[in-house]
């Protein structure tokens, strides 16, 4: 099972970052909240930043602003993470410049539908 770090998980059920949450875990992913602020989302420990979660990590939902984006591709690289998706809002061309010049596949589009969901059903 491919395991999906969601950077900017939220518990508001309102926000994609906690549609994403729960769309790639429908999907059969393992997923990882990445929120320095929450401690459980949707049931799942969260971690403050990719770094602090102790396995490896196969792809990465981006759902921060991208004055925070530029850090996490960094952080990203640092871990090992080869996938990439930069959601609308998190996008910026200084980040997707940023994640490509790092190696990183950077998937410029909204991973929720990527994966062959909704986010209205969520």
């Amino acid at each position: 099972m491919p395991t999906i770090a969601i950077v900017g998980a939220s518990s508001d059920r309102r926000k994609f970052g906690n549609k994403a949450l729960r769309a790639f875990r429908a999907q059969g992913f393992a997923v990882i909240p990445i929120n320095p602020h929450e401690r459980v989302i949707e049931g799942e420990a969260a971690y403050p930043s990719v770094l602090d979660y102790p396995g490896a990590i196969d792809e990465a939902s981006v759902y921060v602003p991208p004055e925070i984006g530029l850090a996490v591709m960094d952080e990203l690289k640092q871990k090992g993470v080869p996938v990439v998706w930069l959601n609308p809002g998190a996008d910026g061309d200084a980040v997707v410049a940023r994640a490509r010049a790092l190696g990183l596949e950077a998937r410029v589009a909204c991973s929720i539908l990527g994966v062959g969901e909704s986010p209205s059903d969520y």
